[in-house]
Parts: C-alpha cells; sequence; structure tokens
C-alpha cells in the first residue's frame, strides 16, 4: 500500500535526516529509495 511504502522510505536514513541540503539532491534520494524499495519487491515476487 501507499502508506507502507511511505513509512519505508521514511526509514531510509539519508531521507529520514535530510542530509542533502539541497532540493535537487534530496528528490534523487526519494527517487533513489524508491526504486530500490521497487526493485526489491519485484525480484521477491518472482519465482
Amino acid at each position: 500500500t501507499v502508506e507502507r511504502a511511505i513509512n519505508r522510505m521514511k526509514a531510509w536514513r539519508g531521507i529520514a535526516t535530510r542530509y542533502d541540503k539541497t532540493p535537487d539532491s534530496y528528490l534523487a534520494g526519494l527517487y533513489l529509495r524508491a526504486s530500490m524499495i521497487w526493485i526489491k519487491d519485484l525480484t521477491r515476487a518472482t519465482p
């Protein structure tokens, strides 16, 4: 669900502490984490 995905993204240290000060680098971190979650879920679902 959407809520679980948001919580998993918030739990990532790079996003939770927001080390990157610029909006572009923060958004890049969000995209990176979302793709990591997506790939992990995709490989788990494949037999």
